[in-house]
């Protein structure tokens, strides 16, 4: 799962480094921001992990020398122009991924290691250039492009309906009548257990959590005209997602989310530790943050969180979207390693942008702009539904059911509704509250006036 920790000491983060921080800290930051800084820093290096922690810039570099001069010098260049042209955009991204390991900025996760941190920022960067590259395709040759990844791939595939029968139980087939619900027990049953149980070590947050999961049904009712896959019986939406695999994977996050608040976090070098199984329990906490820090969205605080969070979970539900269309528009299977190598991507990015949006909500004056994975995710996030559009506009614009967008008509309109009433509501709880303490204020004055002679 993502750790946390904003750097180890005297890292990126730490108040000792800020001068923001040192002069006036309280006119700048709440207490609870100042606190949890504080709190992410008190990790003291013995000098066991110097050599860990250290970039190697030089190392890499040499290495790196001598690899371009061993295929330069050494190695026979094929004939093959295909050949040639995939392994020198391998190596192009590479040489790229070599130079942010080790000279990119760092993000506020640095457990097991900053540098595969790094890595995955600029897997990001690599991403997101590659979305820009097909998007500025035509729709042949971009289907026709991912045929030099994969040359299975670049066919229309038919996609897979899960609705059809939907009895949970059919006396009609004597050798097996719970076959429905067995048909339904594929590889995403797992995957959706698991994925929702990453989702909430990102969120932190049961109710968001939950709000995702069941607004992504509504989306999957609302849109199977579009695509057969999101086609699918009522006890497979109700029960088999929102309560047994995203609920008990939103559970089991919430469990480990608890565990992770109460864990003493108090750090030791490895040589310093006398047991093997002192050293092996060492190692394994490598992987978990220096320190922990409990999400408190607070949406309904202000209009601007409020607003916030909603921008939030709008983004996961385009980002869930994407994963099915994208693969639709590209025809690839949903079975294909590309489709799995997406979603790898999303768990190690989506815990960093999460914690950045966080810090950029809760602390505004310390974080002045958004975090760089957090943009970067945006965009990629963006550019995949533009992608979508561009390449099967048809789909995208089927009419949706008159009943559907009455259904979505009327959320929007709640939503708005006790927007302006709960803010408006406040506002006028706030000017009450400022008139009173005025009055005080005035009566106060007049109390203790001195009082003018009269002659």
């Amino acid at each position: 799962p993502p750790q946390d920790a904003d750097s180890h000491l005297g890292g990126p983060g730490c108040p000792s480094q800020s001068p923001q921080i040192k002069g006036g800290v309280m006119k700048q930051t709440s207490r609870e921001s100042l606190y949890r800084r504080n709190t992410e820093c008190e990790v003291y290096d013995d000098g066991t992990n110097t050599f860990f922690w250290r970039a190697h810039t030089v190392t890499v570099l040499f290495i790196l020398t001598c690899a371009l001069v061993y295929v330069t010098l050494l190695e026979e260049t094929p004939q093959d122009t295909a050949y040639n042209t995939k392994r020198g955009i391998v190596a192009s991204i590479l040489v790229f991924l070599c130079f942010g390991v080790t000279q990119a900025k760092d993000g506020p996760f640095t457990r097991p290691h900053p540098a595969y941190w790094r890595f995955w920022l600029c897997v990001t960067v690599v991403y997101e250039l590659f979305l820009i590259f097909i998007l500025f395709q035509t729709v042949h040759d971009g289907r026709q492009f991912m045929k030099y990844i994969d040359p299975k791939l670049g066919v229309p595939l038919p996609e897979r309906d899960y609705g059809g029968n939907c009895l949970m139980y059919d006396p009609g087939n004597t050798t097996d009548p719970f076959h429905n619900i067995w048909d339904k027990m594929d590889g995403f049953v797992p995957a959706h257990f698991l994925g929702w149980y990453i989702k909430t070590l990102m969120i932190r947050d049961w109710w968001m959590c939950m709000i995702i999961s069941v607004m992504f049904e509504f989306l999957e009712y609302s849109l199977e005209h579009q695509l057969p896959n999101f086609s699918e019986c009522w006890w497979d939406h109700w029960i088999m997602d929102v309560l047994l695999c995203n609920g008990l994977g939103i559970y089991c996050g919430m469990k480990t989310l608890a565990w992770l608040s109460m864990k003493p976090y108090q750090w030791q070098g490895l040589w310093n530790i006398p047991t093997y199984k002192g050293k092996i329990k060492r190692i394994a906490f490598q992987f978990t943050p220096y320190s922990w820090v409990k999400f408190e969205w607070k949406p309904a605080s202000t209009v601007q969180r409020w607003l916030a969070v909603l921008g939030i979970i709008f983004m996961f539900l385009l980002a869930e979207l994407n994963t099915f269309y994208l693969k639709f528009v590209l025809w690839m299977p949903p079975e294909h390693y590309l489709v799995l190598l997406r979603l790898v991507f999303f768990v190690n990015v989506g815990g960093v942008a999460m914690r950045e949006i966080y810090d950029f909500m809760d602390d505004p004056k310390f974080h002045k702009k958004l975090g760089q994975q957090a943009w970067l995710v945006a965009a990629i996030t963006v550019t995949e539904f533009l992608i979508v559009v561009k390449y099967d506009p048809n789909t995208i614009m089927l009419p949706i059911p008159f009943s559907v967008m009455q259904c979505w008509f009327l959320g929007i309109v709640l939503i708005a509704t006790w927007t302006v009433w709960d803010k408006g509501t406040k506002t006028q709880d706030t000017k009450m509250s400022v008139m009173s303490m005025s009055g005080e204020v005035g009566i106060g004055e007049r109390h203790f006036a001195p009082s003018i002679p009269s002659y």
